[in-house]
């Protein structure tokens, strides 16, 4: 009677702490990949914008609040309905930018870049909202994996309203920045001549390990892995599989790799590791002083130039005036 008791009680003991990490995995599956209100990052020292730049930031979503977008949609793989906006240029192009937004925000957030690429490029733009995002269906983030696909989708959506000479630039931000490196690794049809990728980390499994010691001082077993296993039977994938590393490695399609100095959010070490994997033609902008997403912001001028140098060799009839 004593055995059977104390074989009970010890595994009692161990269901205590195996409870733990399956209501663990639960908390941080709602956390960081269910679709919700993510009030965990409000105050983030890492996403705090530079005092000097809320003018710059006013100005863009102003312009954005005064354009009459044509409203797009696209059927997903696994039949989620994605939203998109669309702007045609003011000049009749077949030059075409697919921007990427970022992690918790929607098409709105890529106001600054998007007005760059229609005013001063003239190109078309195409800014979805990302799968649980904005309008877009969706109950939960991919972090740019399935993105990916989307963002394929999205490649054909556009070489089949401009044909053949359809030339497209696709641009992420952040969670955006991801995307677009993952979708690097894609099979990508010609018309896609340029990538540019702004910090966007190497995979999402060490993002997720990073922010698990930065935010929680926490190592990242055994949660990370209890999480992944809640988010394969959720969402579909896993966080190992996710790695923009892994897929900017297979790229054919010249990149521009952006990231700021002062980045604590993604960290910038992350944008040398994806230079140094880029087979493709490439470049790398260091921003100094910027933080996490505020290349852009902090120096425009800087930014625009390299972009604007990057696309000059790879899309046709491209504007040369210097961005203001």
């Amino acid at each position: 009677m004593k055995k059977s008791t104390a074989l009970w009680t010890a595994l009692g003991v161990a269901a205590i702490p195996a409870a733990a990490v399956i209501g663990g995995s639960f908390y941080f599956y709602k956390l960081a990949v269910a679709r919700a209100p993510k009030k965990f990052l409000d105050g983030d020292p890492g996403l705090q914008p530079h005092p000097d730049v809320q003018t710059e930031t006013t100005s863009s979503r102003d312009w954005w609040n005064s354009q009459t977008f044509e409203h797009r949609q696209l059927n997903a793989t696994d039949e989620l309905m994605l939203h998109g906006y669309y702007l045609p240029a003011k000049a009749s192009t077949h030059q075409t930018a697919i921007l990427a937004h970022g992690y918790s925000g929607d098409a709105s957030i890529m106001s600054g870049v998007a007005k760059f690429y229609h005013e001063d490029l003239n190109m078309n733009i195409l800014v979805p909202d990302a799968r649980g995002h904005g309008r877009s269906e969706g109950t939960y983030i991919g972090y740019g994996w399935h993105e990916r696909i989307d963002y394929l989708g999205w490649i054909r959506q556009v070489i089949k309203q401009d044909g053949p000479q359809a030339q497209i630039v696709l641009h992420g931000i952040s969670m955006g920045g991801a995307t677009v490196t993952m979708t690097s690794g894609e099979d990508l049809p010609p018309n896609v001549r340029a990538i540019v990728e702004d910090c966007g980390y190497t995979s999402v499994q060490a993002e997720l390990e990073y922010q698990m010691k930065r935010m929680y001082k926490l190592p990242a077993f055994p949660m990370i892995p209890a999480t992944d296993v809640m988010t394969k039977i959720r969402a579909g994938y896993s966080f190992s599989e996710a790695s923009a590393l892994n897929q900017v490695r297979r790229s054919r399609t010249p990149m521009l790799f952006i990231h700021g100095s002062n980045d604590t959010f993604v960290p910038t070490s992350m944008v040398h590791e994806l230079y140094e994997a880029c087979p493709a033609e490439k470049d790398l902008l260091i921003v100094d002083g910027a933080g996490h997403g505020d290349s852009f912001l902090i120096n425009k001028v800087m930014y625009t130039d390299k972009v604007k140098e990057f696309l000059a060799d790879r899309l046709t009839d491209l504007p040369l005036a210097d961005a203001q």
